[in-house]
């Protein structure tokens, strides 16, 4: 039997027809032709200024970035919109696990571009893990209104494991979001904690979310935010928690009152609200431009602007520093094998520190 043909009756396989690539060709060719080009500091702030989002999401993805080599075109591109920000209302929104912070802000801002015509910018400051570094970055999902409304712009960033949960670059972000023509920026923090002043230091308006019927409301926040906020809300005022939400109000507007006035003399209130419900939540926006009238007429609105400039500069400082100093060859040369001496216990935490810093200095001072 002929080995070249089959046996008669036996199975064949026709040729089949040829199967299409499993990528479109057309489509990469587009991204071939689209592929980014590489952004001077005047194309990103062109783009920015125009209202472009892709070129504003580049933009700060390139302020977020902590290689050395980004640094410098991030600076630059925040100093050509610096000019254009500043004419934005800054509202910082804190508050205790559980007080529903992401469906507040979702159902505040649909009706701030809804009803106000505000165009809004939500920096959504992720938790990240301490091992990991990693982030869920879920606040978008949560935000389901807000995340389709063309009049919002929602950035979620992983804090990194930097003070108070606010992303090192949040200040610039905000000047690049006001750049680009967006009128509301609300800054939302991880959680209540003494650190949170952070965020304090980056808004004009301080909102604490307190959620009522959940033991001791007057335990469950430090006394440091209660003097730093402007308003406290009590959210899930509906249905069987109103009695609750309600007394939570009255405990903490008698606790205000143990406190010493604000340099801004605005006298801080305490409002319940139901985001569910969308009940008290166009109050919460009248109270925000209440205080933004009241602080701009007596001049502390653009003290505190002034100021908050200043914080800046030190910031900038302390991380150019940081990264300088963990970046420099000689340093990154020996870091190991200190730290390998401080785990097995031969010598104290001052003393490679001290070797370190005046490698560092030596070096950069000839």
């Amino acid at each position: 039997m002929s080995r070249d043909k089959p046996p008669a009756g036996a199975l064949s396989v026709q040729k089949g027809v040829r199967q299409p690539p499993s990528i479109n060709p057309d489509m990469i060719n587009r991204l071939k032709k689209n592929r980014r080009k590489k952004f001077t500091a005047d194309d990103y702030a062109d783009g920015i200024l125009r209202g472009d989002r892709t070129v504003l999401s580049q933009a700060i993805t390139l302020i977020e970035s902590s290689l050395p080599e980004h640094y410098e075109l991030a600076q630059a591109v925040v100093e050509r919109c610096l000019p254009a920000s500043s004419r934005s209302v800054r509202v910082g929104i804190t508050g205790v696990p559980g007080a529903g912070k992401s469906t507040f802000i979702d159902t505040f801002g649909t009706m701030l571009t809804r009803y106000y015509g505000r165009r809004l910018a939500v920096l959504a400051i992720d938790p990240s893990s301490q091992q990991s570094r990693g982030s869920i970055m879920g606040d978008k999902t949560r935000m389901e209104q807000l995340s389709v409304d063309p009049d919002a712009f929602i950035r979620p960033s992983p804090a990194a494991g930097t003070l108070g949960g606010v992303a090192r670059k949040t200040r610039e972000t905000i000047i690049l979001c006001e750049a680009a023509g967006f009128d509301t920026i609300l800054v939302e923090t991880v959680g209540v904690g003494q650190s949170e002043t952070a965020a304090h230091s980056m808004v004009d308006f301080f909102m604490v979310l307190m959620l009522a019927g959940a033991g001791d409301e007057l335990q469950g926040i430090k006394r440091g935010i209660m003097e730093m906020a402007d308003t406290i809300v009590i959210t899930k005022a509906d249905g069987n928690n109103i009695p609750r939400a309600e007394m939570a109000r009255v405990e903490y507007k008698n606790a205000l009152h143990l406190f010493p006035p604000s340099p801004s003399r605005w006298h801080p209130g305490v409002m319940t609200c139901s985001s569910l419900e969308k009940k008290g939540i166009s109050e919460i926006w009248e109270t925000i431009r209440d205080y933004v009238s009241v602080t701009k007429s007596n001049g502390w609105f653009w003290e505190r602007r002034r100021e908050q400039a200043v914080t800046r500069m030190h910031e900038t400082i302390i991380d150019t520093l940081k990264n300088s100093f963990y970046s420099h060859p000689e340093v990154m040369t020996m870091l190991p094998e200190l730290e390998k001496q401080l785990r097995e216990g031969e010598t104290t935490s001052y003393k490679p520190a001290t070797i370190l810093l005046d490698k560092y200095f030596s070096s950069n001072c000839r």
